[in-house]
């Protein structure tokens, strides 16, 4: 059994988290919940929203206005968290600023040119703002990157966009963003996505298609599956959710409960039963489609989310963390964040895709040099190892000259 994970080694596996999810699963307030827990645990933290970024600062309890440039939304004991806004209008307006395009830039952005482009070039407002992002991430100014992702449809869309072009543009300032955005991507030291759901059946099946579709398209490394709104087992309860509450109340003793009481407590343990029930079959379905370790989080009962509610979910993320096991971690999501060679061991997605590539083309040069008699071009069109043998099973048809040095009967026979 390996040692518990700690709060801060897990947060420092990566110096950006994207956190997606369906909509409606909590992957705000998760994104809020991480970002305290990392600045509790010590860390600087920067929450990175899209667009709309307006719940956030609710959710820190900050009377801020939420827009491009940082404003602080949390001091903890030992770490911090700023948030800001990234828009591709205002991620323009900046890369033409910084490219000598000051005078120019604010006109240009007025005028619409980005949705022009845009619809020219698909693809492009996502390669603004994950140009951002590397530019933050480069800058090594802040511990963590929080990114509050789109719901997962745009998700899958906004991280696949640096492919694509990377793919259409064939040269020039626009390729090399797109093919540094990628980078940034395929390497789970720099960038890892943790993906949000319920345990009901829509956000699961979601989060699953979700989650291979992002290895296979985006081939970016996926962190532990965030669980939210679990109804966790209440202590000393166990099976007595189904017992009759009068009788319960006796036992305890209890005065009478008035009228309606009784009844009104049957319907909550049933729907508390029955909703214990589809979560542990979804999770068990979870487990078993999609082998990633899992962090649960309490539902939290209360009308309004805010400052105290989120504390509360950042401790029980904590808590979840330290419950994982950190070798078993490590196999899962093959990478070894605590060595000192990380970086070599983060790149297995560009690693093995050169290598296995370039196997074919090396292995026949071998047998071309071991057998020159041999023709070296058709083997190498073939396969290496098979290229002694076609002759032979070819030369049938020919039998009138290859029988001659091969079978003398026949060849005395023929004249």
């Amino acid at each position: 059994m390996s040692p518990p994970m700690e709060r801060a080694r897990f947060l420092r596996q990566s110096r950006v988290l994207v956190v997606g999810g369906k909509g409606g699963v909590g992957k705000t307030t998760v994104t809020a919940a991480l970002a305290r827990m990392a600045a509790d645990a010590g860390l600087d933290v920067l929450v990175l929203g899209l667009d709309d970024a307006g719940a956030l600062p609710v959710l820190f309890g900050a009377d801020v206005t939420f827009g491009y440039d940082e404003v602080p939304l949390y001091s903890g004991t030992a770490g911090r968290v700023r948030g800001r806004v990234i828009t591709p209008d205002d991620a323009l307006l900046e890369y033409l600023m910084d490219h000598g395009l000051r005078r120019v830039a604010k006109r240009l952005v007025s005028t619409g040119v980005l949705d022009v482009v845009s619809t020219a070039i698909p693809g492009i407002r996502e390669i603004l703002v994950l140009g951002k992002v590397k530019q933050l991430e480069r800058l090594d100014t802040t511990d963590l990157l929080v990114l509050d992702a789109p719901a997962t449809g745009h998700a899958v869309r906004f991280l696949t966009s640096a492919n694509g072009l990377l793919d259409a543009a064939r040269g020039g300032p626009l390729r090399t963003q797109a093919a540094e955005v990628v980078e940034m991507l395929h390497d789970p030291v720099r960038l890892q996505v943790l993906l949000v759901t319920v345990a009901e059946e829509t956000p699961v099946n979601e989060l699953v298609e979700t989650a291979f579709r992002l290895e296979d398209e985006v081939g970016v490394m996926l962190g532990p599956v965030v669980v939210n709104a679990c109804y966790l087992p209440a202590a000393g309860v166990g099976e007595r959710w189904l017992a009759d509450p009068e009788v319960l109340a006796a036992a305890a003793g209890e005065p009478p409960m008035r009228l309606g009481e009784a009844s009104a407590l049957r319907r909550a343990a049933g729907f508390r039963a029955g909703r214990e029930a589809v979560q542990s079959e979804q999770l068990e379905r979870l487990n078993a489609e999609l082998p990633l370790p899992q962090l649960r989080l309490p539902f939290v009962f209360s009308d309004d989310i805010g400052p105290e509610q989120v504390a509360e979910l950042a401790e029980a993320i904590g808590r979840a963390i330290e419950e994982l096991d950190e070798r078993q971690l490590q196999s899962a999501l093959a990478t070894t964040p605590a060595s000192a060679d990380a970086p070599a061991a983060g790149a297995p997605t560009s690693a093995p895709v050169p290598s296995a590539a370039s196997a074919p083309f090396a292995a026949p040069e071998p047998p071309a040099a071991g057998a020159p008699p041999a023709a070296p071009e058709p083997p190498a069109a073939s396969a290496p190892t098979a290229a002694p043998e076609p002759p032979a099973a070819s030369a049938p048809p020919a039998a009138p000259e290859p029988p001659a040095a091969t079978q003398p009967p026949a060849a005395a026979a023929s004249p």
